[in-house]
C-alpha cells in the first residue's frame, strides 16, 4: 500500500523522516502562487513538524497569511525516494535562544547554529496528510 494517506505513519516512515535527508517546503503566496525552497526539518516525538525561519522571511509571511505547507523529504542516496507530506501550521513562536535552530543545526550539521545575529521563529506543523515514493512505485510499507 502507498497512495496519499490520511493514516497514521508506519514507524518506517517516522523512520525515514527522522534522518537528516534534504528537503523542500512549499507555501502558497497571497495570490495563490506556490512557492517552494530547501529547508531543515524535524518531526517531533508528537508527530509534528518543526521548522525554524528568519523572522523577515516571505515564506513566514506566507505560512501567516495561509498556514498551509507541503514538505517533501528527498532519500540523501536516492532522490527518487522520497516522503510528501501536507499539513498545516498549528504554532508560530520566537526561538528563544535559538534553540529550536540550534536543535535542526546538529540534526544536519552536528553543530550549533552559526549565525546569532538574527531574530528566527519556529513553526509547527501538523501533518494531515503523506504520501511515499520509491523505485518509481508508490512506497510500500
Amino acid at each position: 500500500m502507498g497512495s496519499v494517506s490520511d493514516m497514521p505513519m508506519p514507524e518506517t516512515v517516522l523512520t525515514f523522516l527522522r534522518k537528516p535527508n534534504p528537503a523542500v517546503m512549499a507555501t502558497v503566496t497571497s495570490d495563490g502562487r506556490p512557492v517552494s525552497v530547501a529547508t531543515w526539518y524535524l518531526i517531533e516525538d508528537d508527530g509534528l513538524l518543526t521548522l525554524c525561519m528568519n523572522d523577515d522571511r516571505a515564506r513566514l509571511k506566507h505560512l501567516q497569511n495561509n498556514g498551509q505547507v507541503s514538505l517533501t523529504v528527498l532519500a540523501a542516496e536516492d532522490f527518487g525516494t522520497h516522503i510528501s507530506v501536507q499539513g498545516h501550521v498549528v504554532s508560530i513562536s520566537p526561538d528563544e535562544g535559538l534553540a529550536d535552530i540550534d536543535r535542526l543545526s546538529q540534526h544536519f550539521l552536528g553543530k550549533d547554529y552559526p549565525a546569532r545575529d538574527r531574530p528566527l521563529v519556529t513553526v509547527h506543523v501538523e501533518i494531515d496528510r503523506w504520501f511515499g515514493w520509491s523505485g518509481g512505485r508508490p512506497l510500500q510499507y
